[in-house]
């Protein structure tokens, strides 16, 4: 996103300026100030600690809504929008444009306390706070957190729908869903801070309520270091796949950005889309057992050679088997090359019996296979691909999954790698070459 499109500056500046409004009315407005720079130091030093070397990984933005939230259930609403500004402002960002993000970040979450605040003074969610009755508080404080999750989904799915170019049915899906529950979590923290430091134990008594969130934010940054390293090791296993074959170097990457296309066609949640690049990625990860001369091999291949390479999948298995995250990806590494009518290996499954990211793998293997350049076939243009995936759906390709590609492609398009030195004749093809795919498009 280094170059960003003017329609999203023209977005971003749009929003910004709503932040503004929500600010002007400061002057005016009987604030404690002691309270908006306590807790704007508060945010803006937890927010420095989320991301400094000692967990290890960069956190997102917003660990510590409990700290913006009890402003918003404490001050007028124009001070409890300032609270988010410095946080902002200071955070660490690693993608460029620096500037344009920290704006962006302040000015939706400007907009978000804002609203949060006005809903809960609304529905007389502050009286409650200063008279200590938490459980009639619980009720304007929900309804708060609803308004302030709201607010940054709306603001998020439009910066994707902008910026990303994300069809507008797509760009809010989930959203709300995703963000609601810890979001209520980090609302409950909130309330019970802005309760305590209204209580005659004082703001000190409120800072402990931070105590088991920093716990419950350090297992979570561990789950997520882990990770890290999980998808560290999945880089390593393609990047030694690349360097095998080089024929093919890139062709994992792109099969992953094809599976995801489709999953994402299909509606799958995003968790699920995740899996699903995933498995596209490490599909041909089992060819580090096939003989480097097999795959490097210009001339057809022998029955017997095209045996051991068909042994890929099972050797890909058993490489992955034990990175638990992955979950049904290592089911499609292992029947990628399964076909609908039985005829593919390893265990020849027919139809249904093949595993669903099995089958959007197959197809995004094909059709980048197809649309590639290597040294034993021409790329063939998009359309003429996504022709003949059609041709072979039912047969070879779930229906299903093809036409989700091809929607996916249509809309968004699809550029062509060339994946090889241009330098050598097409290979011909040897005899009962699937005619969906160049022949080493399994390799």
């Amino acid at each position: 996103m280094d170059a960003v499109p003017v329609r999203a500056r023209v977005y971003v500046a749009c929003v910004v300026f709503a932040a503004l409004l929500c600010l002007l009315p400061l002057p005016g407005v009987r604030t404690p100030w002691w309270a908006v720079l306590l807790l704007a130091a508060l945010y803006a030093g937890c927010e420095r600690v989320a991301r400094s070397r000692f967990v290890g990984i960069s956190h997102p933005a917003g660990t510590f809504y409990p700290v913006l939230l009890a402003g918003a259930f404490l001050l007028p609403a124009p001070a409890a929008a300032l609270v988010a500004v410095p946080g902002a402002l200071l955070s660490h960002v690693e993608q460029r444009p620096v500037a344009l993000r920290r704006v962006w970040r302040a000015a939706q979450l400007v907009l978000g306390v804002w609203a949060a605040a006005r809903v809960h003074r609304a529905l007389g969610g502050r009286d409650a706070v200063l008279a200590g009755d938490v459980p009639y508080a619980l009720g304007p404080a929900g309804a708060a957190v609803l308004a302030f999750c709201l607010v940054l989904a709306v603001l998020d799915g439009g910066i994707l729908a902008v910026a990303e170019r994300v069809p507008v049915r797509r760009a809010w899906r989930g959203l709300v869903a995703r963000s609601l529950a810890p979001i209520a979590v980090h609302g409950l923290a909130g309330l019970m801070m802005a309760v305590l430091c209204r209580s005659p134990y004082g703001p000190v008594a409120a800072l402990l309520v931070l105590l088991p969130m920093c716990v419950s934010w350090w297992a979570f940054a561990q789950y997520h270091r882990e990770r890290a390293a999980h998808q560290a090791t999945i880089r390593a296993l393609v990047q030694a796949v690349d360097i095998k074959d080089g024929y093919t170097r890139g062709h994992s990457e792109r099969v992953g950005q094809a599976s995801m296309m489709i999953a994402r066609e299909l509606g799958m949640d995003d968790e699920r889309v995740e899996v699903l690049r995933f498995a596209g990625i490490l599909h041909d990860v089992g060819k580090l057992g096939v003989p480097t001369r097999l795959l490097r091999k210009d001339g057809p291949l022998t029955p017997e050679e095209r045996r051991v390479i068909e042994l890929h999948p099972e050797y890909g298995h058993e490489m992955v088997r034990g990175i638990g995250f992955l979950g049904e990806a290592r089911a499609a590494v292992l029947h990628h090359h399964e076909r609908l009518d039985g005829s593919g290996y390893p265990y020849g499954l027919v139809g249904s019996q093949i595993p669903e990211s099995a089958r959007v793998v197959a197809v995004a293997d094909a059709f980048d296979a197809m649309t590639s350049t290597r040294s034993y076939s021409r790329a063939r243009p998009v359309p003429v691909a996504l022709a003949e995936l059609k041709r072979c759906s039912g047969s070879q390709f779930d229906p299903v999954m093809v036409a989700a590609l091809v929607e996916a492609v249509g809309r968004a398009g699809w550029r062509p790698a060339v994946t090889a030195d241009d330098v050598h004749p097409p290979r011909i093809p040897p005899p009962g070459a699937p005619v969906s795919s160049p022949p080493g498009a399994h390799r």
